[in-house]
């Protein structure tokens, strides 16, 4: 796949923008387990022009996870593209418009996927971005606001009209919200519109590399955005590259690396940020991954390591689970 001048190479698999969760230390680490493309948080336009600390500091690129994207979200034409020129500053290699956030305090108030409900603005926005920045602008969306108004094959000219350089496709309504299931046949017939001929991405319920590579063989999509099932679990793009490869599963690793790969995710976020805000950017992947499920008696140990407010703490807990995962395979064996 070709964006601009940046090449991923065939099947490429890109790690989806999500809020609290693709800081520039998840950035890092999905990248080396071979994302070939990684987002950053989405930033609101209103609070990059007001400068606001928090937003602010998540323009930051560490050089080894390029190329990255940086992602901006808005409702009005002006104040998107004095953000765009602030996003661009910062030097990514794309700057990517959110259309696709479905949460009420950003849907509710017409940015992210509100912006389905009205088009005319979406394309305004974007054409005028388009023009003020030098690097590709691509856009995320979903398939239209609700069942009754799935816009996205006509839209997606539309935008292509407009100078985007490619298009990613959550398979979903944003009445769905993050419910039901992704529907890939209509990123399907965005992809084989004759008239279309900027990469499609598709995105949507991929968990397994036995979905990412049917979503290249049955859909014909450019690549594959991957997002919740990365969270706790970097590695998703190793297992995945390999089946692509391969056909078969890679072999788990021992249990201690992926434990290794959370504590090192807690001490990136620690340096990038401090002890505090790290720990706390830390907890949604030690919630979410799935290295601890099935053992017995866990949950108490869960919870004080998701209360943990220090460093020494917390290690203290996941050295803890650590022994009970190795006690509870031991007793499998």
């Amino acid at each position: 796949m070709k964006i601009g001048k940046i090449e991923t190479g065939a099947e490429p698999l890109l790690l989806a923008p999500m809020e609290d969760v693709t800081d520039v230390a998840f950035r890092l680490l999905c990248k080396r387990f071979g994302a070939d493309l990684v987002y950053t948080e989405f930033l609101s336009a209103d609070a990059l022009i007001r400068q606001v600390a928090g937003t602010t500091r998540k323009l930051t690129i560490d050089p080894e996870e390029r190329p990255v994207a940086i992602q901006i979200y808005g409702r009005e034409v002006e104040p998107m593209v004095e953000a765009a020129r602030i996003a661009e500053a910062a030097g990514p290699e794309l700057l990517d418009l959110n259309f696709g956030c479905p949460v009420k305090r950003v849907a509710g108030k017409g940015a992210g996927s509100g912006m389905l409900r009205c088009p005319d603005l979406m394309l305004r926005i974007v054409s005028e971005v388009v023009k003020a920045v030098k690097i590709p602008v691509t856009v995320k969306t979903r398939l239209g606001w609700d069942n009754e108004s799935k816009i996205i094959v006509e839209l997606a000219e539309a935008l292509q009209d407009c100078g985007i350089q490619a298009l990613t496709i959550h398979g979903r309504t944003r009445a769905q919200m993050y419910t039901g299931s992704a529907d890939w046949s209509l990123i399907g017939a965005v992809k084989n519109n004759p008239r279309m001929h900027i990469p499609i991405i598709g995105n949507g319920d991929i968990t397994s590399g036995e979905e990412v590579r049917r979503a290249f063989n049955d859909y014909g999509v450019d690549a594959v955005m991957i997002g919740r099932a990365t969270i706790g679990q970097p590695w998703v793009f190793e297992q995945m590259k390999h089946y692509l490869k391969t056909g078969e599963q890679l072999p788990p690793r021992e249990k201690t690396f992926y434990v290794d790969i959370l504590r090192e995710l807690v001490d990136n976020n620690i340096r990038k940020l401090d002890e505090r805000r790290g720990i706390l950017h830390s907890r949604r992947h030690i919630a979410a991954s799935p290295i601890f499920k099935g053992i017995d008696h866990f949950r108490p140990v869960r919870i004080a390591m998701l209360q943990a407010s220090t460093r020494e703490a917390l290690f203290a807990e996941i050295a803890r689970a650590e022994a009970m995962l190795l006690a509870s395979e031991a007793q499998g064996a």
